[in-house]
């Protein structure tokens, strides 16, 4: 583990900030008033959000899990966000300690908390980047520091494209890391979608409200995503229907998209 940069710029907690509203919605504590009135003033309109957002969280769970039982020791988890309880490296450290996770993400308000990120097993270990996800070349040369990138490694990228609204540009950044992976590595990868209007016509809110946007994209378009790689079973499908288990909740088939494949 080395020791990650303090950032220089200084962090508004007066402004709501969307990292810390969903780790208010997942009940973690790294949020401050104002992003909890956010978080209230959407899901007050939408309360469906809150078991959406834990939805979302419980399908990195399960592929995380599903992906060190077959095999895989290394990971790269795009855009990290904040830390809240089965992070990437818990979870995989739990099916096998020896397990190493490199967590990317570009926003100084994750660095001031990165340490809960890096609570490795004596066996394994975990590193942070901080590093735009668009910048492919940083995000790799950054994860070699920690991962063999000759040997099989499974790309994290949970329900964080749809930060940018560039389509062309979200899947230019998929297709150039999946390039660069050795054979026998995985994509783990899931997408928001609007549920209904209602979903749709909140979200639109709230990305005008000057907060950093998210753009909803269909089920049919979000799959594109996967293009060049084999989809293991049972494909793309809803979060809830991701090869669930006793823990898996299951409120709508359109809150979000997910899936693994293999990088052939």
């Amino acid at each position: 583990m080395t020791e990650p940069t303090r950032p220089h710029q200084p962090i508004d907690t007066s402004v709501a900030h969307s990292a810390r509203v969903w780790n208010y919605w997942l009940g973690g504590k790294d949020h401050y008033p104002a992003d909890q009135a956010a978080g209230d003033a959407y899901s007050s309109k939408y309360p469906s959000i809150v078991p959406f957002a834990k939805e979302s969280r419980d399908f990195l769970r399960r592929t995380t899990a599903f992906l060190a039982k077959a095999g895989v020791r290394q990971f790269i988890d795009l855009g990290a966000g904040l830390p809240t309880s089965n992070n990437t490296h818990e979870v995989a450290q739990r099916v096998s300690p020896d397990c190493r996770v490199v967590y990317i993400d570009h926003d100084p308000i994750v660095l001031l908390h990165v340490h809960a990120l890096l609570t490795s097993s004596p066996e394994g270990a975990t590193n942070y980047v901080q590093a735009d996800m668009r910048d492919t070349d940083v995000v790799l040369a950054g994860a070699a520091k920690t991962l063999d990138m000759t040997k099989p490694i499974a790309l994290v990228i949970n329900d964080v494209l749809g930060h940018i609204e560039n389509w062309s540009e979200a899947r230019g950044l998929v297709r150039r890391l999946v390039e660069q992976l050795p054979s026998g590595s995985y994509l783990s990868l899931s997408h928001s979608t609007a549920a209904d209007k209602e979903h749709q016509a909140v979200q639109d809110e709230y990305n005008s409200s000057g907060a950093i946007p998210y753009i909803f994209r269909e089920p049919s378009v979000a799959v594109e995503l996967f293009e060049g790689t084999e989809l293991v079973e049972p494909g793309f499908t809803s979060w809830p229907r991701w090869r669930p288990d006793a823990n898996t909740g299951g409120l709508t088939d359109r809150a979000g998209w997910g899936g693994v494949a293999r990088i052939l």
